[in-house]
């Protein structure tokens, strides 16, 4: 969960994950899209599958019981080098360095590493294994986590009260800020699409499964067009839902706008009203709008929804 989201977001998702799955042989007996509602709002939701992926092959390779060696860690689903050093150090105390952001400022910074990140990366690991005492690896690794969250931040580091600031060449050159130097960004290309809310009349709202691979996998949404640098706005209404009858289609004022880790999204929103016998399409179901909060919606769905019924009575 800690994975690109800050601890305070974290703690109450964190909080109520346990109180529900307190094992893995719990979280492993769950659903999918019940781990999957339970993360909603946290994004990066590639996170929950391969968390509930996980917990079931260490169900069925293991027992039950985490591994502890670094090549059945990584054969687990959604664990790689960082995940893998971090469990083995910190679960286990055997010798491993996870290598998170924090961890690869500090390194950067007092090995005084030139070279831009991500290219650094395998240097920049190499040096913190370096670093491994022959004790206490589950202590050294949180231990360095917390001097990159607190002194040694990304911005006016706090060099002075730095344990490490003696033998810190970045800190003897006046380099701290600078490193580690990182590769500029590359933004994706904004890509435009449309979304269709449709309301009926007992106040249930129509959704569906995104696929199970790719963006957003198995979350639920509205549904929409493809998203596309080049969607034609002309042409929304092509990729609306088809019911019996001819639907009257209100486009909302404005676009609903998300960013995600590689590209920005618009997307315009259109609603639509239909009786209450109205059945549901192939392939959605109507939730009760009073029970959206229970539904595995990311964001990007939230804010549409919102956006389609802020003004629905005007």
């Amino acid at each position: 969960m800690l994975q690109q989201t800050t601890v305070k977001t974290v703690a109450p998702y964190y909080a109520r994950f346990l109180q529900r799955w307190p094992t893995v042989e719990r979280l492993a007996a769950a659903s999918l899209d019940e781990v999957l509602r339970a993360w909603a709002g946290l994004g990066y939701y590639a996170r929950a599958r391969n968390l509930h992926a996980c917990a079931k092959a260490v169900v069925a390779r293991h027992g039950g019981r985490f591994p502890h060696r670094i090549d059945e860690l990584h054969a687990l689903p959604g664990i790689g080098d960082y995940t893998a050093a971090a469990v083995r150090a910190i679960a286990f105390d055997l010798p491993a360095v996870p290598v998170d952001g924090n961890v690869e400022r500090v390194v950067a910074r007092l090995f005084a590493v030139e070279e831009e990140v991500p290219a650094a990366k395998l240097r920049i690991r190499a040096f913190a294994g370096s670093l491994l005492p022959p004790h206490r690896a589950g202590d050294f690794a949180q231990a360095l986590m917390d001097l990159g969250a607190t002194l040694c931040s990304p911005k006016r580091p706090a060099c002075a009260l730095c344990p490490w600031n003696e033998a810190c060449l970045a800190y003897a050159r006046g380099e701290q800020e600078a490193l580690p130097r990182k590769a500029p960004k590359r933004e994706g290309k904004l890509r435009r699409g449309a979304a269709f809310v449709v309301l009926r009349a007992d106040d249930r709202l129509l959704l569906r499964r995104r696929p199970g691979k790719g963006l957003l996998a198995s979350m639920m949404e509205v549904p929409g067009s493809a998203w596309a640098p080049d969607f034609d706005q002309a042409a929304a209404l092509r990729a609306a839902p088809r019911f019996k009858g001819k639907l009257e289609w209100h486009r909302r004022a404005g676009v609903v706008r998300h960013v995600f880790t590689h590209f920005p999204l618009e997307l315009a929103v259109y609603l639509a009203q239909v009786p209450r016998s109205t059945p549901a399409p192939k392939g959605a179901r109507w939730v009760k709008l009073a029970a959206l909060a229970d539904e595995a919606l990311p964001n990007v769905m939230r804010k549409v929804i919102g956006h389609a019924l802020e003004e629905r009575d005007d």
